[in-house]
This record gives C-alpha cells, sequence and structure tokens, in this order.
C-alpha cells in the first residue's frame, strides 16, 4: 500500500527540525491525548463492568433469580410450593426464606438490622455464605437458636464468634396491654464476609423453624428464592411457575426486582463511554491541525516532490502515514496503559491511598469492600478499532490539501 520511500519521507516528517518545534509539539500533545483517552476510555469502562459484575454475583448470589411472593400476604404451604417448582426444568434450588426487619442491642448501641431465615443446608449452599466466605465460626446447626453476623456488623458493635445478640421483634405477644414486642438473645456462632457493604453491615442469618417462633410466623415464609442454570433467560420459566403457582402467587425474576439499579448502571455506562470518546476526537482534531500545519512547513518539500515525478496520490499517501502514525502509536500506548491499569486497579488504589492517606474507595459508598474491574476484550478491541478509525479519518483533508498543493504556487510563495 506504502513505497519505500513514502515510509521514509512520512517518518521523516515526523522527527520534526528545530524550527518545526511548534509543529512537533501539537504532534506530541496529539499522541498523548489519543494515548490517555484510550486509556481512561478503557479503565472507566472495565470499572463499569467490574461494578455491574460484582453485583450482579452478589445479588444474585445471595437474592437468586427468580422470587416467588404470596399476593396477599406470607406463603403458608411453601413446602408443596415449593416442590412443585422443583419439578420445572431448569430449576437449580429451590429456598423458602422470611425476611424481617428487627432492632438489635448491644452494649448500649440499637439499630435496626435485616434478619434473613433460611434451612443451614441452603446457608451451605449459597456459595457466598459457605467456605471461605465464613471467616469465623461455622452455619448454625438445624432448628438451633443461632445466628451468624457480617463482618463489618461485627466489627461496628466489637461481636466476635461466642458472644451473645439481642434481638427484638415487633411481632411479639398479644396483652391486654397491646403487643408487647419479643425479646431473645441469640449466641453468634459465625461471622461472614461477602465484599458487599450493604450485606455485611444489615443481615443476620439464622435458622428457618427458630425464627418463625421469634417472628409469631410458625409455618409461614414471605419468600420462595429461586436459583436457575441461566440467569440471563428467565422470562419464558417465570410465566412457566406462574402458570404452575395460579394467582395466588407474585412471580419476580432478578430484573425486575433490581430493574431501576441496574438500568441506573446501564446509562450511566453509555453516558461516561459518550464522553470520554470526546478526549479521543478532540485528540483527533489534534491530528488534524498538527498535520494542516505540518502541510504549510512542508510546501517547497512538497513542490520539489511533485517536480521530480510524485504523484498527487503519493504526496497524500506520505502525509496521511505521517498522521496515522501519531494515531496508531497512541492508541497502541492507550491500549497498553489502560490494559495494564484496569488489570492492577486494586494494588494502585491501596497504594494512592496509603500515599494520600484518604479512603479513596470508601465501602458505605460503593457498597463494595473492592474497587472492581473487569475487562471485555470485544469492548476493548471496539475502543481500539474507533481510534484507529479517528486518527485515519483525521488526516484525510490534511493529506488531501497536500496533495492538491500546486508545485508552481509553492515555490512562488516559499
Amino acid at each position: 500500500m506504502f513505497s519505500l520511500p513514502e515510509r521514509l519521507i512520512a517518518f521523516r516528517y515526523l522527527r520534526a527540525r528545530k524550527k518545526e518545534g511548534f509543529v512537533s509539539v501539537i504532534s506530541l500533545f496529539s499522541f498523548l491525548g489519543i494515548m490517555l483517552g484510550v486509556a481512561t476510555l478503557i479503565i472507566v469502562m472495565s470499572v463499569m463492568n467490574g461494578f455491574r459484575a460484582e453485583f450482579m454475583d452478589r445479588i444474585l448470589g445471595l437474592g437468586g433469580h427468580i422470587n416467588v411472593y404470596g399476593q396477599t400476604g406470607p406463603i403458608a404451604d411453601y413446602t408443596n410450593t415449593a416442590d412443585k417448582i422443583r419439578a420445572l426444568p431448569n430449576i437449580t434450588s429451590v429456598f423458602p426464606i422470611l425476611d424481617a426487619q428487627v432492632l438489635i442491642s448491644q452494649n448500649g448501641t440499637a439499630r435496626g438490622v435485616m434478619l434473613r431465615a433460611m434451612q443451614p443446608s441452603d446457608m451451605g449452599a449459597k456459595p457466598l455464605l459457605a467456605g471461605n466466605h465464613i471467616i469465623s465460626g461455622h452455619l448454625p446447626e438445624l432448628n438451633s437458636d443461632k445466628i451468624i453476623v457480617g463482618r463489618r456488623l461485627a466489627e461496628n458493635l466489637h461481636l466476635k464468634v461466642g458472644d451473645r445478640l439481642n434481638l427484638l421483634s415487633p411481632a411479639g405477644n398479644v396483652t391486654p396491654f397491646g403487643t408487647m414486642p419479643r425479646s431473645k438473645a441469640y449466641e453468634i456462632v459465625g461471622i461472614f464476609d461477602v465484599g458487599m457493604y450493604e450485606y455485611d453491615s444489615n443481615f443476620i442469618y439464622m435458622p428457618l423453624h427458630p425464627a418463625q417462633d421469634f417472628l409469631n410466623m410458625e409455618g409461614r415464609v414471605n419468600t420462595i428464592e429461586i436459583t436457575t442454570s441461566d440467569p440471563n433467560h428467565l422470562k419464558n420459566l417465570v410465566h412457566e411457575i406462574q402458570t404452575r403457582l395460579g394467582a395466588d402467587y407474585r412471580v419476580l425474576d432478578w430484573e425486575q426486582v433490581n430493574g431501576s439499579y441496574f438500568n441506573a448502571l446501564a446509562t450511566e455506562r453509555h453516558v461516561m463511554f459518550l464522553i470520554l470518546t470526546l478526549i479521543i476526537i478532540v485528540a483527533a482534531f489534534n491530528i488534524i491541525s498538527g498535520m494542516i500545519m505540518l502541510v504549510k512547513d512542508k510546501g517547497r518539500d512538497i513542490a520539489i516532490l511533485r517536480t521530480m515525478g510524485a504523484s498527487s496520490g503519493s504526496v497524500m499517501k506520505i502525509f496521511m502515514l505521517t498522521g496515522a502514525t501519531i494515531g496508531v502509536l497512541g492508541t497502541l500506548g492507550g491500549l497498553t496503559l489502560g490494559v495494564a491499569f484496569a488489570l492492577n486497579i486494586e494494588t494502585i488504589r491501596q497504594v494512592l491511598q496509603h500515599i494520600t492517606g484518604t479512603d479513596l474507595f470508601n465501602a458505605e459508598i460503593y457498597f463494595l469492600s473492592q474497587l472492581p474491574a473487569k475487562i471485555e476484550w470485544p469492548e476493548v478491541g471496539g475502543i481500539t478499532a474507533m481510534s484507529f478509525i479517528l486518527s485515519f479519518l483525521a488526516t484525510i483533508y490534511p493529506a488531501w490539501r497536500a496533495a492538491r498543493l500546486s508545485p508552481v504556487e509553492a515555490l512562488r510563495y516559499e
């Protein structure tokens, strides 16, 4: 496509002489602009992808793919209902769950938390509640008056395995003087850490039957949680479950339950992509301005090349190659920088946090304990291709002007 003389001349123009220093500075800023634009776009998109993936893993890991609720209140015949659901294809697990807001009091401190009750065997079936996520102690035994609490909740209240925690339920005993809240102390047998601030600081898990007694919900649950083999295609399965259970139940998938949150993430991701793409476009305009100045400075050289027999196409190729080289090198530099930064973003955050002495990723604000990043290589390829195309398009007009330059006019005004 490009002959050897064309390549040699183009690369020679990249090394500006002293009198062309301003052109060289513009080229340098164009290179840096494209490099930083591509790197920033890759890093931000990777972080947004990481946020979405982490939230999906934790929300789906602790909340299930499909939830079944009673149309008018708690579910009484939950055992038979769960058996009906298990008989359907693509169902991997079905967990009856009892959720309730309770008040805890410890060492003079009182606060509200979410009590979630399920069978201990079901807790063990959840990857985010078993294995390495139990950082101290173990899961409670069946029907035992034991609980497990989140790591941040334990840290805030100075709790450890073996301590007793007082729980206060508004669903208490009815007396002549009204309903009296029920209070009971439970032994902590385990502390979990799922890496999501909302769960680690506000959730307590308890075996199902003791929780039903404590909450005056004997024989009832308020949710049946379902996990499937494919959480991304649930419409048909939701319809099938709804048809089998009937109008007394409400069936919602995870997208319906958390739809507003994930829609907000998607909108923010698209807006960030558009804004950061402008950085690359601005850098491409810098290439245009730099190349126009280079064409003006090289008018005499263009005239000499034309009188020596170089075609207008060859002149156009020379200046297109000169400008495209800046874009290609900037894109490759941005690709390398962006991928390296995204792969090590948590380490970089910790180093900067140590140097500045500030919390750069507060879990209370961002809900996650670590800064996530997930590189999606097709997306990185798309960003790289977009930068290549913009860099190439930016060279067309200056190269066209160079090709149209008349040798006589160039020598006359030189």
